[in-house]
């Protein structure tokens, strides 16, 4: 076993929201002469239909090694495993040529659980970050638990998941709680101010406004479309209130959702839909409207540290720890009624105010980068199962 220290770091981007996240830990390798930056592309970055963000990613200075292309033209079962044959094909390649001694990964979607597969082949350590975490009703739960076991060093978000990477038999020493790398300058952030908003997004902000991102509950899909629209006609009553979507994840079914909210927009003048703001568009809207509502992580995890409500629909993030600011409902019209009201409640925001954030620590993807500096990889290759004394 090569006893070599770690020198060539490939990170691994397959969306907008995990760039988003990596972007500190990307520009910190970048920057560090111990080690060469290596970066592949793929996923929704590489769709027009979704913004084609791998522009985001080069206008930020970095230039991918890799664009490996692999989204199809649907969104259902079979086009996502034909999506993971050519991830596979690419990493195979990318892998061949680059020779990285290890791959750095974030979450739960399946073009990165099948570089977690592609890395494990070529015999490659693999960093994890956010392993642990819960999400009940999404097949990222089981892609986040398998890239997890195919890992060898583990980044988490918060204490109660380094012990559940633990129970999945991964050793303490290799599993460290660091925070989650994209609050780390979210306090700091120059954000926009509203008027370049309203002529970048070529809306106006009206009394109220609110942020919606609706992903699909992808073990849960006969009930997408019914959700959507159970959203939408509450929305559709909501009076002198600005609309902004974003794009939903290219998972399945998450093409009805688009089809049915770029319709809902087109018949209400106050909707608006956006394939991809970039991250600090999006956390400038966040910071100016007065919620985000729907059911990704960000709601959860980032929008907390700016202070600001949550609604999380149904189940697709539950499990997860959440701050005092998220409001848990159901796909229910009345109790999404109640959960806006209660956004405005002032009791509500009083309590909310300056709350303490569970997934915040400080200089996360610092902490990493010195983590990986003491590894050798004979030190985390092969690993051992890790038995807890039950």
């Amino acid at each position: 076993m090569k006893s070599l220290k770690i020198k060539k770091i490939c990170v691994i981007t397959g969306s907008r929201a995990d760039y988003g996240i990596l972007k500190n830990v990307i520009k910190k390798i970048k920057i560090d002469k111990k080690y060469i930056l290596q970066l592949i592309a793929t996923g929704s970055h590489l769709s027009k239909r979704h913004g084609y963000t791998v522009s985001e990613i080069l206008s930020d200075g970095f230039k991918p090694n890799v664009k490996i292309k692999i989204l199809a033209n649907k969104s259902n079962a079979f086009d996502l495993i034909k999506n993971s044959s050519k991830a596979l094909s690419g990493y195979a390649n990318a892998f061949t040529n680059l020779k990285p001694d290890l791959v750095l990964i974030l979450g739960d979607r399946y073009e990165i659980f099948c570089a977690a597969y592609a890395a494990t082949i070529f015999g490659i350590p693999i960093a994890h970050l956010h392993g642990g975490e819960v999400t009940q009703n999404s097949y990222d739960e089981f892609f986040r638990h398998g890239i997890s076991k195919l890992s060898q060093l583990h980044f988490v978000s918060n204490s109660q998941y380094r012990k559940r990477v633990i129970q999945l038999g991964e050793s303490p020493k290799n599993v460290f709680n660091t925070g989650a790398v994209g609050l780390e300058d979210i306090q700091k952030y120059n954000f926009f101010k509203v008027k370049f908003l309203e002529k970048k997004l070529k809306l106006k902000f009206m009394k109220k406004s609110l942020l919606i991102t609706l992903h699909p509950e992808t073990l849960n899909r006969k009930r997408t479309k019914k959700n959507t629209e159970i959203v939408l006609s509450v929305l559709k009553k909501l009076k002198n209130t600005t609309l902004i979507f974003t794009m939903p994840n290219s998972d399945i079914e998450s093409y009805d959702i688009e089809k049915k909210i770029k319709r809902f927009c087109k018949i209400n003048k106050n909707a608006f839909f956006f394939r991809s703001l970039g991250r600090k568009l999006y956390l400038s809207c966040v910071k100016k409207t007065d919620a985000v509502l729907g059911n990704s992580s960000s709601g959860i995890i980032e929008v907390p540290s700016l202070n600001k409500p949550s609604i999380d629909f149904g189940k697709r993030q539950y499990g997860r720890i959440r701050a005092t600011s998220v409001i848990t409902c159901d796909f229910n019209k009345m109790k999404i009624l109640r959960s806006i009201k209660k956004i405005y409640s002032k009791n509500f925001l009083k309590k909310i105010n300056n709350l303490k954030n569970p997934y915040y620590k400080k200089n996360p993807s610092k902490k990493i980068l010195k983590i990986i500096e003491q590894v050798k990889i004979s030190d985390i290759l092969p690993k051992k199962f890790y038995d807890i004394n039950f």
